[in-house]
């Protein structure tokens, strides 16, 4: 019986350790989330403090692509301000230009049309019939110029416009006033019965012109924009440019002398009214 007690004492008294170390760890790890809950929030946590850290990087590494985005937007901003600018610039000298190119095709024909006595209407003259009487002169008959070459003219003019450019309407146009003058004087009583007519300009020699991709291809060469050219024309005049664009059916060249623009189409190029050498820049 005794030693049944004592084993019945020895089993309560482990118990009673037990219980008592469960409760001893339970408020061991009770402390610890106390004292890591004040730690947190006085900041001084160590995974609280290297969480910031890390967040703290990424949020600097987001500021700094943030700026350079906005760097990069200012950039292509003022970039393409300035590129409209520019486009701006050079559609109004363009079309100044060409308004001005236009301006003087029209004085030289109204110049011409004043020197050949050219009229753009021709208005019949309304004559009465009368009976000749018996007694009367046989009447003799109107040898007064008739207005073929100008009806011919104007026909001329209308389907040029439909066709052609300004510069070749304008070279065609010569050429018809020359054949016009000539018929004139071979016609006139008042004139010379020898006097020559004057003769048609010989046909230019033909070049090979045409643009593809923003360049032209002229007599076996390649020119782009920006390039330092000789322009030559049929006087003989030789003008030192610079190709300053290339269009679909024409080029613009700047003068060096004075950086005045001219537009050269390819059919004057193709017929040989201007001739394009190459030069060094």
């Amino acid at each position: 019986d005794t030693e049944d007690a004592s084993e019945t004492d020895l089993a309560k008294h482990e118990e009673e350790d037990f219980v008592e170390m469960k409760e001893q760890m339970y408020q061991d790890k009770l402390a610890s989330l106390k004292r890591q809950l004040q730690q947190l929030q006085e900041g001084t946590l160590q995974e609280y403090q290297k969480r910031m850290k890390k967040l703290d990087q990424q949020y600097k590494e987001r500021i700094r692509n943030a700026d350079q985005v906005e760097k990069n937007y200012v950039k292509e901003k003022k970039a393409a301000a300035k590129e409209f600018e520019d486009k701006k610039i050079e559609l109004k000298e363009n079309l100044i230009a060409e308004l001005e190119e236009k301006k003087k095709m029209i004085e030289n024909e109204k110049l011409t049309m004043e020197l050949t006595g050219d009229s753009m209407e021709v208005k019949p003259i309304m004559t009465r019939k009368l009976r000749r009487r018996p007694n009367d002169p046989v009447p003799i008959p109107d040898k007064r110029r008739k207005p073929a070459p100008d009806i011919l003219l104007q026909s001329h003019r209308r389907a040029l416009n439909y066709l052609l450019t300004d510069e070749q309407i304008m070279e065609d146009l010569r050429t018809l006033n020359k054949v016009r003058i000539s018929l004139l004087f071979s016609a006139s009583p008042s004139s010379p019965e020898h006097l020559p007519a004057t003769p048609a300009e010989s046909p230019a020699q033909r070049f090979e012109a045409r643009i593809e991709d923003g360049k032209l291809y002229y007599d076996k060469r390649w020119y782009h924009k920006s390039q330092a050219i000789y322009l030559e024309s049929k006087e003989n005049t030789k003008i030192s440019c610079v190709i300053s664009s290339v269009g679909a059916n024409e080029i613009w060249v700047r003068k060096t002398s004075d950086s005045t623009k001219m537009r050269i189409y390819l059919g004057q190029l193709q017929r040989g009214v201007f001739v394009i050498r190459r030069r060094s820049a």
